[in-house]
């Protein structure tokens, strides 16, 4: 039996490795063996795990890049202009997102924000072209850049997010390079996961947002087309568990929303929303295009480009061979049910604290439709 001023003596020692064992819930096993540490209720530990999101200071970026860094992920977010990526710092704990400043046509930047990394992330797209950047420098050479470094360093794990309706052989600009990048990206790295999400809704999205706006006025096609929109918060979830699920490698995803709308029936549920009628004004496809394409060469601002016009005229087509959220156990969101969240601030202050139509005001509202049908 111990002296009783030696047991006395270790007793600090004992509490303090106590109160530094942590339970089982605490620690998971990543996909390459590395443990990852989770603290409840207070900060991430320092996980062994390293991401790097190109395109992080977009829409779906920020979505992402919160999900990793606060499961412990270090991730790293190459950027090209300061102010940009200022809203990304606070997405995790201090030192979990660490900035690489890079450029898309210098391999030597992208090989640095990769080289230590165990997942790659390429967000990386333009809805217009610009003086700078054509949608081929960015689709798809760009693309093969980041492809070709994860390539060289080995890196376990390559998300490629390309688009809905991606196919080399579509007449339409955005949607082709779309495609040749998915063909780069699998050509130079077979494990490439390629995720198409479809039009995505959420904060600063380019469809609730864009149709709330006063100065949207002008379609070419009577809003028409059709797709299934989809939360962009959704997505943000399925790009985090696809990355750390191994059988997910060399896979295909279409991600889209539960609901398939034309861009005239989401405009309508926009107004009724907001309380207040937009006027859209449709011009011809042989008219807007060409002066939409002159506007988007002369203005260093985006307003619209002619092949947004083009795209007017395409209507979502699903893959059937893909995967979709049901492979990833996540029932996505309709957005019907969250346009109140994203345009309250579109309203008047005469009816802004107005709340959501309640489900006896919808149910009075369908039976009110099904009458004047029936006229």
């Amino acid at each position: 039996m111990a002296p009783l001023s030696i047991t006395v003596r270790s007793m600090p020692q004992i509490a303090r490795s106590a109160l530094q064992r942590r339970a089982a819930s605490d620690v998971a096993i990543t996909r390459t063996g590395k443990p990852l540490i989770r603290v409840q209720g207070g900060r991430s530990s320092l996980g062994e795990h390293t991401a790097t999101v190109f395109g992080a200071t977009g829409q779906l970026g920020r979505y992402i890049v919160n999900r990793l860094a606060r499961q412990g992920c270090t991730v790293i977010v190459p950027f090209r202009e300061e102010m940009a990526k200022r809203h990304l710092k606070v997405t995790g704990d201090l030192g979990r997102v660490v900035f690489m400043e890079y450029d898309l046509r210098n391999t030597e930047s992208i090989e640095a924000s990769v080289r230590h990394s165990d997942i790659v992330y390429n967000l990386v797209g333009r809805n217009y072209p610009t003086k700078n950047f054509s949608l081929e420098d960015v689709h798809v050479e760009g693309t093969e850049r980041i492809a070709e470094a994860v390539a060289k360093y080995d890196v376990d794990r390559f998300i490629h997010v390309s688009s809905y309706n991606a196919d080399p052989s579509s007449d339409c600009a955005f949607f082709a390079t779309k495609g040749r990048g998915e063909q780069a990206a699998r050509s130079i790295f077979p494990e490439t996961t390629i995720v198409r999400p479809a039009p995505l809704f959420g904060f600063e999205d380019n469809l609730l947002l864009k149709l709330a706006s006063i100065v949207n006025v002008f379609t070419a096609n009577n809003m028409q087309e059709r797709y299934w929109p989809v939360h962009v918060i959704d997505v943000g979830q399925a790009l985090e568990k696809i990355g750390y699920d191994d059988t997910t490698a060399s896979q295909t995803f279409e991600l889209y929303g539960p609901k398939n709308y034309s861009t005239g029936e989401i405009a309508a549920l926009v107004d009724k929303e907001i309380f207040k009628k937009r006027r859209h004004i449709n011009v011809p496809k042989a008219i807007l295009k060409p002066v939409a394409g002159l506007l988007n060469r002369a203005l260093w601002w985006p307003i619209i480009s002619a092949d947004e016009v083009e795209r007017e005229f395409h209507d979502q087509v699903i893959d059937q061979t893909a995967k979709t959220f049901k492979d990833l156990g996540i029932e996505p969101g309709d957005i019907k049910d969250f346009t109140y969240h994203y345009l309250q601030g579109f309203r008047s202050s005469a009816v802004y604290d107005l709340p959501p139509s309640t489900e006896k005001e919808k149910r009075e509202e369908k039976k009110y439709i099904h009458v004047l049908d029936d006229q």
